[in-house]
């Protein structure tokens, strides 16, 4: 049996693994990209993608055709309860209701101009790593089939074969009720979107996705389905009924389904050479609609360091920053979706709960801080720089500039760092890095850059941007400091440092 050799394995062409393999694929990276299903089931657990989403799709240029197949909706909810997002420091302060089955489709046609095809009913049966790579075994119909890369990232969903063949511990708590879902039609649909209906043991909804046919959701906490159970159309049907009290004469089922409200992380988020992304590395309620964001922004803020190690750019500490970084973002997400599911459950102490969260949400304030975090516009990543964007990511502010007028995530096309100067500030040196650094001088018409946590800031007069929008470095003043500790952090050694070591 002959062994392929690439440089990275996907494992899992979900969003999650199709968007890292877009990242990687973009910085000149070899990917395979494999699935154990035998093809795209048209399945769309999640329904919509958030305003940092949204952001990192358009950083890419992938927002558009996504956008189009997409509604805007100007809030999101908080255990059920409406808030507000239209005021949101953001070009999208709204929910983007997209079929997860539509992400994919077009994460999918962008992912094989190019030059990646997923490589469908390819479960990875065996891992096996030294310290210069890692050999994966895929048994497809075809036969078996061997694979050597230099890195594995597991992006193959809750039950990941990879976690549990490399020994990654996945601890959290079981499900405490069950949540049910079937895309349908309905004779006698409602006239309005309702939404967490809250009746008897649980709660329902009923949501119109696309002309003709409805998805209804029925929670029920008084009831744990073993994740195993196959769930009928006529059971959701009567389990909808019991709820609703009518069944809005639903039928002729695209998809049904149910899920629980277990939450669980990954004890680690790196075992040697293999890698963990999305539910892989973190499963909870979906509550907020968080899950597949959060995979997807796992994908961006891995994609670039792997790259970066692969071309010999940066130390081992980079990668050890992914999960330094995303492990508290997902620890948050399964907090507060665990407190999401305790707003939800039945009776009149939860009644009484709901109503004063409810009060609370029409505090400013409060409804932006909830708002932020759900939609994960407020996550700042540890730094060490005091300056109020270290660490935050990058406004989208408008710019002009000698190729004529662009936006800062334009500048992020091709997922290099950028360092941006504003104004007639001399540029920092950053000789030694041009090869995977760009330099653009730019104006703005603005004196302050909002912040959504923080309010208005004076707008800075440079920003070093990492290829995943987030800002490495920034400054007020006129550009004396020495960027060479921070830049050989993020990017590596000076292109002269690694050419005297090659020698050497």
């Amino acid at each position: 049996m002959d062994m392929e050799t690439t440089d990275v394995v996907i494992a899992g062409a979900g969003p999650t693994g199709l968007m890292l393999a877009y990242e990687l694929r973009t910085a000149g990276i070899r990917v395979t990209l494999l699935d154990r299903l035998p093809g795209r089931t048209g399945e769309s657990r999640a329904g919509g993608i958030h305003a940092r989403t949204m952001e990192v799709l358009d950083q890419r240029g992938l927002l558009d055709r996504i956008h189009e197949r997409g509604n805007p909706l100007p809030a999101g909810h908080f255990g059920g309860l409406r808030m507000d997002f239209s005021d949101l420091a953001t070009r999208r302060p709204y929910a983007l209701t997209v079929l997860q089955s539509v992400l994919e489709a077009e994460l999918e046609s962008s992912v094989t101009e190019l030059g990646v095809d997923v490589a469908w009913s390819s479960p990875v049966v065996a891992v096996e790593q030294d310290t210069d790579g890692v050999e994966v075994t895929v048994e497809q119909p075809h036969g078996t089939r061997r694979i050597r890369a230099a890195y594995l990232v597991g992006c193959d969903g809750g039950r990941s074969t990879v976690r549990k063949l490399v020994g990654i511990g996945f601890d959290g708590t079981d499900a405490t009720m069950t949540g049910m879902l079937a895309d349908v039609e309905l004779a006698d649909p409602p006239t309005d979107r309702i939404f967490a209906q809250r009746n008897g043991p649980g709660d329902f909804s009923a949501i119109q996705f696309q002309p003709g046919w409805y998805r209804l959701l029925v929670q029920r906490h008084d009831l744990v389905l073993d994740r195993n159970t196959e769930l009928t159309f006529a059971a959701f049907r009567d389990h909808f009924t019991e709820v609703a009290g009518t069944d809005f004469g639903m039928h002729s089922p695209r998809w049904v389904s149910h899920f629980g409200d277990a939450a669980r992380q990954a004890d680690r988020y790196r075992e040697g050479r293999v890698f963990l992304a999305g539910d892989a590395a973190h499963i909870h309620f979906p509550a907020g609609g968080q899950g597949l964001n959060l995979g997807v922004q796992d994908a961006v803020n891995l994609g670039w360091k792997l790259a970066a190690a692969l071309r010999a750019d940066a130390a081992d500490a980079l990668l050890e920053s992914y999960a330094a970084e995303r492990y508290p973002v997902a620890t948050r997400v399964l907090h507060n979706t665990r407190a999401q599911t305790a707003l939800m459950r039945p009776g009149v102490h939860t009644d009484a709960l709901r109503d004063t969260m409810r009060e609370l949400l029409e505090v400013d304030q409060v409804r932006h801080h909830l708002g932020l975090m759900v939609t994960a516009l407020d996550i700042r990543y540890p730094t060490e720089s005091e300056h109020p964007l270290a660490g935050r990511r990058v406004p989208d502010a408008d710019l002009s500039t000698d190729e004529g007028d662009t936006t800062v995530h334009a500048l992020l096309r091709h997922a290099r760092p950028v360092l941006l100067v504003l104004g007639d500030t001399d540029a920092p040196s950053v000789r030694g890095w041009t090869d995977r650094l760009d330099v653009r001088h730019a104006e703005t018409e603005t004196e302050h850059w909002t912040i959504p946590d923080l309010g208005d800031i004076p707008q800075p007069r440079a920003v070093l941007i990492r290829p995943d929008g987030y800002v490495a470095w920034a400054t007020n003043d006129e550009v004396t400091t020495d960027l060479t500790d921070l830049l050989t952090r993020w990017f590596g050694p000076a292109a002269t440092a690694v050419r005297d070591r090659a020698i050497a």
